[in-house]
This record gives C-alpha cells, structure tokens and sequence, in this order.
C-alpha cells in the first residue's frame, strides 16, 4: 500500500481506535505500575489504535441468520478528534462515507448526492446496518472524561498482563449505558468491551479475534461486535492494512473532501 512516510514517529509518537493506536511515557509507565490507573489505561488503549494519524484499508462482514454482506473501506484518522470512512466495495455502495469532527459525524450517500449530519440523538444508532453505533465508529472518547474507572482485575495469561476495568458514567453525562467493562493486555491491545444499560444488563459485547503486528506495533486486526440477544448476529471488521503517523492532505476532514474524495 503505497503511503507517505512517517514524518513525525521518530520523534514522538504518541501511544494509541475501538478501534488503531509507540506510547507515550505516561502511558507506558501506567501499565508497567503495580496499580496502573485505569483511566490511563483506556487512554493509552484508546490512542494505541489511531496513533497520531493513521490509514489503513479494511473488511467489514454484517452476517444475519440469512444473508451476508461485505464491504471494503478505506479510512483515515487524526488524534482523536478527526476520522474519514469511505467504502469502496460492493460497486453498489462504493463511495458512501462518513466523517467526524469532534463531536460532530456526517454521512454522504452518492446514491441521492446529499450530505446528512447526524444528529446526536441518533449516535447511538446503527451504522450502516452493522452491529456498530454510529458512536462506536466514531471512537468517542466519552468513556475516558465522563466515566469513573475501576481495576476489577489484573492477571496473566500467557505472555502478557491482561487489565479487566470497570467504567461507570458520572450521574450528569450524557451517556447511554450503565456501565461497559473493558479488558486491556499490557500492548494496549484492546481485548473485550462490554456495553450494560443502566438495569444492568449485559447489551453487546465487541472481542478481539485476531492480533497481528502491523506497522510496528500490535494491533488487534479482527474484531466482533455481538448483541447478546442476537447470537446467531455479528459485525466483524477486519484491518488488512494500516498505516501509522502517515502524512494527511490538509483539507482531508471536511465535507468537500467527503463529497469529492481526492486521489
């Protein structure tokens, strides 16, 4: 995959995804600390996946007890506040894409040449009729700054030391869930996320299948989304390629660009 080369990891990367993210030294210093915090955790998990920019090229497969679907997508992301998705395949959907800014998310639809914003109340609504929310794709941070974080337990299975945190929303955030339960391996590698609501039930659960270096860096490169009251449903997204600290064109996130993507 041809990218542009690195032109700011040689100096300072900056530890991170949901969901890509060489960490930051408080990060790194958090997971090699008897009691790491958690928050720094998340953090550091959280920016392990998206790096200080990323591209990378992926698969999502929507399986439903009858039919399947598959699409190829490109995607591209700055810190945490910018992401640019765009599919490629099916010829049918190719073009349809979604861009976030802050907290801000638009989606483009070549079929009826419109940009749509979606609105807030709708975040939590399916994206592209996938098993992931809108929110999750667009790797909100909510759960770093609006959440309190608790270590349930710290063990060790094989090689690595794997984090399990509980993230219990303050009582003013505007949260949908009651709390969602993470597990964390001591690379950032993301392995399990739990979404419960607010009676406590378990919702939806998103695993990570299949780790890969990739880049230089551990990453989880398939990934499930599963609601608990579906079990014969999923969403896999699957990273074929990715791409670190990449140089980004200037007006990469803005809705000309979705509209009119650039070569």
């Amino acid at each position: 995959m041809a990218t542009a080369r690195k032109l700011i990891g040689v100096f300072c990367r900056a530890g991170l995804l949901w969901l890509g993210l060489t960490l930051a030294p408080t990060a790194a210093g958090a997971a090699e600390a008897v009691n790491p915090d958690p928050r720094d955790l998340i953090r550091a998990a959280m920016e392990h996946w998206r790096g200080i920019t990323s591209y990378s090229e992926m698969t999502m497969i929507i399986h439903r007890s009858d039919w399947e679907r598959r699409f190829s997508m490109r995607a591209w992301t700055e810190g945490d506040k910018l992401s640019l998705v765009r599919v490629t395949e099916p010829k049918r959907d190719a073009g349809n894409g979604t861009l976030v800014k802050d907290q801000d998310m638009w989606t483009f639809s070549p079929k009826i040449n419109r940009i749509l914003k979606v609105p807030s109340s709708m975040m939590n609504q399916s994206w592209m009729g996938s098993d992931f929310s809108n929110k999750d794709i667009s790797k909100s941070t909510d759960i770093i700054d609006q959440y309190d974080h608790r270590l349930l337990k710290t063990e060790t299975t094989g090689e690595h030391v794997q984090y399990t945190i509980e993230s219990i929303p303050h009582e003013e955030a505007a949260v949908v869930w009651g709390k969602e339960i993470v597990v964390i391996r001591d690379d950032y590698v993301m392995l399990r996320q739990e979404f419960w609501d607010q009676d406590d039930i378990l919702v939806k659960v998103m695993k990570t299948t299949e780790i890969a270096i990739m880049d230089e860096r551990s990453i989880a490169t398939r990934m499930r989304m599963q609601k608990v009251d579906t079990p014969g449903e999923w969403t896999e997204m699957i990273v074929d390629d990715i791409d670190f600290d990449v140089e980004l064109g200037a007006n990469l996130f803005t809705l000309s660009s979705l509209r009119n993507p650039r070569p």
